[in-house]
């Protein structure tokens, strides 16, 4: 059964750091690239990064860029989300997505597989 769930987001402090993961069934997994969003309260979904199937490529929101980076472990099928510096906009639901249908990498619509979030909140 197709299944992805993330895991290690709470409350921290701004500045604070933070690391999701996501753990994927190998069907939605081996070799496909996957995709992390984000939903703030109030907000639509919104990209926040993608990384390529072997783990070689990645590309981020500008939001993020210099404080954010995806990884993966493919012996293990689970995606990474290490954040750093976080700041309260950082608020929100994370996801991660996979089975991406076409190269609209900063599209929601284009991914098949999701999870069901997991909240992170940044505040003092």
């Amino acid at each position: 059964q197709a299944r992805l769930e993330e895991s290690g987001g709470g409350l921290v402090q701004p500045g604070d750091s933070l690391r999701l993961s996501c753990a994927a069934s190998g069907q939605i997994f081996s070799g496909g690239p996957m995709g992390w969003f984000r939903q703030g309260p109030g907000k639509e979904r919104e990209f926040v990064g993608w990384i390529s199937g072997s783990g070689g490529s990645t590309v981020y929101a500008d939001s993020v860029k210099g404080r954010f980076t995806i990884s993966r472990d493919n012996t293990k099928n689970t995606l990474y989300l290490q954040m750093n510096s976080l700041k309260p906009e950082d608020t929100a639901i994370y996801y991660c997505a996979g089975g991406a249908r076409s190269s609209w990498i900063r599209d929601a619509k284009i991914y098949d597989y999701w999870g069901q979030g997991t909240q992170v909140t940044v505040s003092s």
